[in-house]
């Protein structure tokens, strides 16, 4: 059987590479095709075919012309649904039924969405008075911010590629994308879409590789990026920042998390233990907004524990293909350690393991593939390593708390601010929190629910930036003021 060959897309066109290096599948360990790195070369030609096409037939494109263009992707992508379905689950391990809720669908919904955007955005218009009493008009003019240097996560692939894309072709920039290493098949199957829907050569580019001297470093450092839009963790966020510096370009940034859920006593019971079951657990973890510690009303501590405890150990774990599977292996054995470690880095602390804490028996088949137990834990201080940094797993840990100024200091006290979930009937109580949070999205009575209109971003070393609606405008395009003097 030939090995599958995942090449770069650049200037239209897939382009191979002398250098591979492996992609395996996190259900067994075995490699399910060859990547093709890109090296400075490549880089190079990927960010000349974006210039050309910026100042080309791109730039000469009215706004309803690319706003068809973007449209017809969207519609490529859900034509070929069970394709980039298939590629998804390959790459990442998770789940047919929340890849095709949510991946998929919203990975679609991205070039309409901002699409829509450009289409019916407004711009400022001011008259003023002059001393010769004819008077001046001012209005706000948006031009495209140039080419994009996109670098990708692996938890959401296609969904944070085109929450990125979409915006940034929407506004007519071109870009460059460096999917992650582990997740390299939905960025390059989507350069098949666009030649499909007519996006002119140029416009969308794919470089494969790693982070440093490789593909992501080529890309950030790059003198002809303009500016740079990242999603992953905090520490990689840094060292783009450092690469922007030159040059002085900007960065949207979207990095790490160590989310909080509030829960109060008066809360809908059963609403809560769903919800943080989701925001735990799902994509095994995986998640920028997911939550990684509970803080629970002591009135209904136990309850919430025993309830939490017996809904995760309810949960299937198993493959992808399997419609009641409800959480999938973590992308890679790399990963899989790093959160085994912080699984036994729990117990050194104190941790009380309420259930999980290790690696379940998925068979000889798939031994060695990336799964892990789902894990609760009890009884750690507040000053615990496994309660103050990101361990991006299917894991949470699960204190009691007796009043609101106590609960909301505790839930501030981290050097991360993305998101927080808020449990509780009382109207108040939930608009007091929600501002108190020091995060860039607080949920009330629900997790994960967001118009795409809305800015979305992170606090303090989450992130830097809000994407979403107009708020991407402000990163995709140079407002510039025309002044006209009558």
């Amino acid at each position: 059987m030939t090995m599958k060959q995942i090449r770069n897309f650049i200037n239209g066109e897939y382009v191979a590479s002398e250098r591979t290096f492996d992609k395996t599948s996190p259900l067994t360990g075995e490699v399910i095709a060859k990547v093709h790195e890109a090296d400075r070369a490549a880089v190079d030609k990927a960010v000349a075919a974006a210039r050309a096409a910026l100042n080309g037939p791109w730039s000469r494109m009215t706004v309803a012309e690319r706003v068809e263009k973007l449209y017809a992707v969207a519609d490529g992508i859900n034509r070929r649904f069970d394709e980039f379905l298939a590629a998804e689950c390959a790459d990442t391990g998770k789940p047919v039924n929340i890849a095709s809720h949510i991946d998929i669908p919203r990975g679609a919904a991205n070039f309409k969405i901002f699409a829509d955007v450009v289409k019916n955005v407004p711009s400022e218009f001011f008259e003023m008075s002059t001393p010769d009493g004819r008077g001046a008009i001012n209005y706000g003019y948006r031009t495209p911010v140039g080419v994009i240097g996109v670098i990708c996560p692996w938890n959401l692939p296609l969904l944070l590629m085109t929450w990125k894309v979409g915006p940034a072709l929407a506004c007519g920039d071109t870009v460059v994308v460096k999917p992650s290493e582990e997740t390299p098949q939905t960025a390059a199957l989507l350069g098949e879409v666009m030649n499909e829907a007519g996006i002119p050569p140029g416009v969308y580019n794919v470089v494969h590789g790693f982070g440093p001297n490789s593909a992501g470093e080529f890309v950030t450092s790059h003198p002809d990026v303009d500016a740079i839009t990242f999603t992953g963790e905090t520490r990689t966020g840094e060292v783009i920042m450092k690469a922007a510096a030159k040059g002085a370009r900007p960065v949207s940034m979207e990095m790490g998390g160590k989310n909080a859920a509030i829960v109060f006593a008066d809360c809908d019971f059963d609403a809560a233990i769903e919800g943080t079951l989701r925001s735990a657990f799902v994509n095994s973890g995986q998640v920028c907004l997911g939550t990684e510690r509970v803080y629970v009303e002591r009135p209904i501590f136990d309850k919430f524990v025993a309830e939490l405890k017996r809904g995760i150990e309810g949960w299937k774990i198993g493959l992808p293909e399997d419609k009641t599977t409800d959480m999938g292996p973590l992308i890679s054995k790399e990963h899989q350690e790093k959160v085994l470690s912080y699984y036994r880095l729990a117990v050194e602390e104190g941790a009380t393991v309420v259930t999980g804490g290790g690696v379940p028996d998925m068979g000889a088949q798939y031994a060695k593939g990336s799964w892990i137990q789902p894990t609760i834990w009890t009884g750690l201080p507040e000053t615990a390593r496994v309660i103050k940094e990101e361990i991006f797993g299917p894991c949470c840990h699960i204190a009691p708390f007796d009043a609101e100024d106590e609960v909301v200091a505790k839930a501030n006290d981290n050097v991360y601010g993305l998101s927080c979930a808020i449990w509780t009937r009382d109207v108040s109580r939930a608009h007091r929190v929600a501002q108190r949070m020091k995060v860039g999205i607080s949920w009330v009575n629900s997790w994960f629910l967001r118009d795409l209109r809305t800015p979305f971003g992170g606090a303090k070393q989450s992130g830097i930036g809000r994407e979403g609606g107009v708020h991407s405008l402000e990163f995709y395009t140079e407002l510039k003021n025309v002044c006209i003097k009558l």
